[in-house]
């Protein structure tokens, strides 16, 4: 699996995964401060941004620090010239 990720960029993947889990985790903190706590909306809703915001960012640099690890393979140049046919 990490052999396919050498060598690309993984902040986009990163911000993907972290505005997708503010997003969930946003929305059930929303609904336990709204029916539980009874939290005026306004503070919900900046809650659930924050979250969303601050995750997406959070994944952002990571998944940019991660690509500085990992970076690509080199290749032979046997292996990575395209099979063609035989010189006459």
């Amino acid at each position: 699996m990490m052999k396919k990720l050498r060598g690309r960029n993984l902040a986009h993947p990163g911000c993907l995964i972290g505005i997708t889990v503010g997003m969930t985790i946003g929305i059930v903190l929303a609904e336990i401060l709204a029916a539980v706590f009874h939290i005026a909306l306004n503070t919900v809703l900046l809650a659930w941004l924050g979250l969303t915001l601050g995750l997406g960012v959070i994944g952002w640099i990571i998944g940019d620090r991660l690509t500085s690890r990992f970076p690509p393979l080199e290749e032979d140049v046997q292996s990575s010239s395209s099979p063609g046919p035989p010189a006459p």
